[in-house]
């Protein structure tokens, strides 16, 4: 450090005399073995400066479509984006549900994913700037933003050995996203990791507005195609004239270790404390109900609480009929007594307060027809890690006149 210092006798105005004092920050040893064994060392650096050019030429072309090439991860080191992707194993317990449907088994692998609580939401106009967690940290801390949900979902299906890449782009709902693109036999299928849903390319109700680029463990594509919507996209990368990549075919070939570990290790969600959470938010309902009702008395049907508890646990993998046919009589019988209005909601459990806000926009509460009564079920799905699926239903019933 240079630092200037003036003689005690001189004014201000005076000249005065630079000195040199050296503070010492530290140092960094690379054992010459280490060097040898990983002669990408250098090689990576140059990786690193050539994706900050081939960033900065593609925003050149299209400054408002999205790139990442490289991030930080939670040690601020930096890398490639490819070296995030990796096949790796889901829980095992999604694997045992739907043992001979495959389609069934992805839409449940895509689901856990979804169930995985979201960052708060950050201004990333700053693309590349990002920290992203692996995959292993994404889900023993369960949360994530929404690149490191994309990379999981992309690494589990890489798993069974499916062509899957992520995907950059952005979302007439979500605003900036990634999703997952798997090619299948004959068609594209756009997986959104927020929300478990898959839509097929020409999907008119698929929320994605732009496709902007593409990432698998090998390289990074960004879309130079005039038309990035969906439905305009052709995408096969290997085409040169509709995809910008940014190594080339002789480098594709290297295999780069990986920053994800061999395997995720999963462990089982504690039931009791699940059953004890359950029962807490459905008596913190209970109560906020009948405070949201402060001029009307609150009374609770027992009959149809039963029947909605049996309802919810099958609502969770979409099995069987609305109404569980053991059920069916009962609900039947209410149903000639009472107009029932109402319907499950289902949400991934961060807090309850998130809970009783969401109950309370349905406005079901705020019934004010004489005699009205209510049935109000709660049922939470354990998956590892403690990772829940919560569901809620509540419902008014109005005696028929």
């Amino acid at each position: 450090m240079i630092t200037e210092k003036h003689e005690d006798h001189c004014l201000k105005s005076c000249s005065a005399h630079s000195y040199i004092r050296k503070n010492w920050l530290g140092s960094i040893v690379f054992p010459f073995s280490a060097l040898l064994q990983q002669s990408e060392f250098l090689d990576q650096t140059e990786v690193l400066q050539r994706a900050q050019i081939f960033k900065k030429n593609c925003k050149a072309m299209f400054p408002n479509r999205r790139i990442i090439t490289t991030v930080f991860n939670d040690e601020g080191i930096q890398f490639l984006v490819t070296r995030y992707i990796k096949a790796l194993n889901p829980p095992q317990q999604l694997l045992d549900i739907f043992l001979h449907n495959s389609n069934a088994t992805f839409d449940l692998i895509a689901r856990f994913v979804s169930l995985i609580p979201f960052m708060p939401n950050t201004p990333d106009e700053n693309d590349g700037s990002d920290i992203w967690m692996t995959s292993e940290r994404c889900i023993s801390l369960a949360i994530g933003n929404k690149e490191e949900h994309a990379i999981l979902l992309c690494n589990f299906f890489l798993y069974f050995g499916k062509k899957a890449l992520v995907l950059l782009g952005t979302s007439m709902l979500e605003g900036h996203v990634a999703y997952v693109v798997t090619q299948e036999t004959n068609e594209y299928l756009l997986w959104n990791p927020s929300t478990g849903q898959c839509y097929r390319q020409f999907d008119p109700f698929c929320p994605l507005k732009s496709v902007d680029c593409l990432f698998d463990d090998r390289n990074v594509w960004f879309n130079i195609q005039q038309n990035n919507t969906p439905m305009a996209v052709f995408f096969d990368y290997s085409k040169e004239s509709f995809w910008k990549q940014l190594l080339p075919k002789n480098v594709q070939g290297t295999k780069v270790q990986s920053i994800q570990p061999e395997e995720i290790m999963y462990f089982e969600t504690d039931k009791s404390m699940v059953e004890d959470l359950r029962n807490r938010i459905e008596r913190t309902l209970k109560s906020k109900v009948m405070e949201w009702r402060p001029k009307h008395p609150t009374h609770w049907n027992r009959q149809c609480t039963f029947i909605l508890r049996q309802i919810l646990p099958k609502l969770e993998f979409g099995i069987g009929s609305f109404v569980s046919s053991e059920g069916d009589n009962e609900f039947e019988r209410i149903l000639q007594f009472y107009w029932v209005t109402g319907f499950p909601i289902q949400m991934p459990y961060t807090d309850v307060q998130s809970i009783i806000d969401a109950v309370y926009q349905t406005g079901i509460h705020s019934a004010e027809f004489p005699q009205t009564e209510f049935a109000l079920a709660v049922y939470i799905h354990p998956y590892p890690n403690n990772i829940l699926s919560v569901w809620v239903y509540l419902a008014s019933l109005v005696p028929h006149q």
